[in-house]
């Protein structure tokens, strides 16, 4: 029986081959899709609701834009954790408080790894590495933290407030100085971006980026946002669908490899400068140089390169992204900014211009404001994936080992039941009623962001002082919403609009003075 359907098979192949031909061309993409349909389903975790997807991709094209606003979404169609499916791959989702305290504060070693992908770490980090927030679990990884967390502990950022009066005297000067004493419109964002930037290098390789006009500037920055999108979690197809790998052509491989070339560039000449620096023994103290110099440290240049773009992504995404936000929101809520300007003036009175760089956060409005800044604008509305390393259980639902969980930081800083009906309202006050209210934008358990104490010193002193200085006054149409308003709603970091506004100083000439001082005292060198 079969050895006649071969050979009918074969008479027919060698007497129609077009006909054949044709068949074979419509039949394999069918039985593809029908295979990989059965592999798709039984790749389901039994015990988790969610919604089934398309063929092949899965729900990627439920969540091409704004993914966390639409997982928040379907919370109320499968409960607070639900499984998606990108391509074949299922992963759980956790949109709420109390389930991410449950998930991710009752399983935090079990939970210490990231997920592979391809585009982001076997195509874009193979010559520099991954930061620490997007690299797997291993040994490599554990001597990373420590040297970063002894870098960004409390007692090492008290060290840093010097670098922080600077940098955001710059900002003021900046703001003053390309503003025209507040009589142009200006955008912020390259003031924004140089801020984070300097600090990022003075930290870790003691050196300063003095303006937002060199070219060194623009190549980080431009770079650097585009790495940015690549860590996008809905962004890359070829991550769900390794056909699409196959790809000689493809767009998002090679610009990856673009991108890497040009970053390995940029890392080169830092550490090249910084070696340098240290052979002469004319370097100042920074972490790159400091963990150099550990003995016990016992880091390889990869793990230093790898500390070394955790302190520049890490500054450029949360500092930046907040502030582009925030002074966005602030041009258009001149109630909020007359309440923190009252609350300063309580602390410092009303002649001194400049708060102390030492302020400790004294100021709990101010600090307040900081916190629903980085509430209602969650810098990565999806932290960063994790894997499970075993098995883990949620409700008695097993997740097994190896599988992929996204914390919806989003939806759990949206969290009704911890913030009310109010919810999406931008109200600071919120936090002087909840001061201890938790706070999901630098996520949650053994691999949040290492760098939160850093952020939040950065963030507080640079909104004291750009308040204490200035008045901000929109210019211009700009919406502040922080899902409407979305520049890219595909990408990882969510940016609103570029926009302008006005920094009006609150008294120029003592402002121009203060910036006079400064100047002739060589701080700004």
């Amino acid at each position: 029986m079969i050895s006649s359907t071969l050979e009918f098979a074969q008479e027919q192949l060698l007497q129609h081959t077009a006909r054949t031909s044709l068949i074979l061309l419509f039949l394999i993409p069918i039985l593809y899709l029908l295979s990989n349909e059965i592999l798709r389903s039984k790749a389901r975790l039994p015990s988790f609701p969610g919604p089934r997807g398309l063929p092949l991709i899965g729900n990627i094209a439920d969540i091409r834009l704004n993914a966390a606003e639409k997982y928040r979404q379907w919370t109320k169609t499968h409960g607070a954790v639900y499984q998606i499916q990108l391509g074949n791959i299922p992963v759980i989702v956790v949109n709420s408080a109390d389930a991410a305290k449950a998930v991710f504060g009752q399983n935090s070693q079990a939970l210490s790894s990231r997920p592979i992908f391809y585009t982001f770490h076997k195509v874009l980090s193979n010559t520099a590495g991954t930061t620490i927030g997007t690299s797997p679990f291993s040994e490599s990884l554990k001597r990373r933290r420590k040297g970063a967390a002894s870098a960004l502990n409390k007692p090492s950022v008290a060290t840093y407030v010097q670098h922080l009066d600077i940098e955001t005297l710059a900002f003021a000067r900046e703001a003053f100085k390309y503003g025209d004493a507040g009589r142009k419109a200006v955008d912020p964002m390259p003031l924004i971006q140089r801020l984070s930037l300097s600090l990022s290098l003075t930290l870790n390789w003691g050196t300063r980026m003095g303006d937002s006009e060199n070219a060194l500037f623009h190549e980080i920055t431009e770079v650097e946002e585009e790495i940015s999108r690549f860590r996008s979690t809905t962004g890359n197809l070829q991550d769900y669908i390794p056909l699409l790998r196959l790809n000689p052509f493809s767009f998002g491989t090679r610009k990856a490899a673009e991108m890497r070339r040009r970053r390995d560039v940029y890392l080169t000449k830092l550490n090249k400068d910084l070696d340098d620096r240290m052979e002469k023994g004319t370097h100042k103290p920074c972490i790159q140089a400091n963990v150099i110099l550990d003995k016990e440290a016992k880091l390889n240049k990869e793990e230093l390169t790898s500390i070394s773009l955790t302190m520049l992504s890490g500054g450029l995404d949360t500092v930046t992204t907040l502030m582009q936000w925030a002074i966005a929101l602030l041009g258009q809520r001149p109630d909020v900014q007359r309440k923190a300007i009252g609350e300063i003036r309580k602390i410092y009175g009303e002649e001194r211009m400049l708060c102390d760089e030492e302020d400790d956060m004294e100021c709990a409005y101010v600090m307040a404001l900081v916190k629903e800044c980085l509430r209602y604008y969650t810098v990565l509305r999806l932290a960063l994936p994790r894997a499970t390393v075993r098995d883990i259980t949620y409700q008695g639902k097993l997740i097994p080992a190896g599988t992929t969980i996204y914390l919806n930081a989003w939806a759990c800083n949206m969290d009704s039941n911890v913030w009310g009906p109010d919810v999406e309202e931008f109200r600071p006050e919120r936090w002087l009623e909840q001061p201890d209210a938790p706070l999901f934008t630098y996520g949650l358990g053994y691999r949040m962001c290492a760098g939160s104490l850093l952020a939040n010193r950065e963030l507080y002193l640079a909104f004291m002082r750009m308040l204490s200085c200035f008045e901000i006054v929109s210019h211009g149409d700009v919406d502040v919403h922080p899902v409407r308003g979305s520049s890219d709603p595909t990408s990882l970091v969510t940016m609103p609009h570029r926009y302008q506004v006005y920094f009006k100083p609150r008294n120029e000439k003592v402002l121009r003075s203060i910036i006079e001082e400064k100047e002739a005292a060589k701080v700004f060198a």
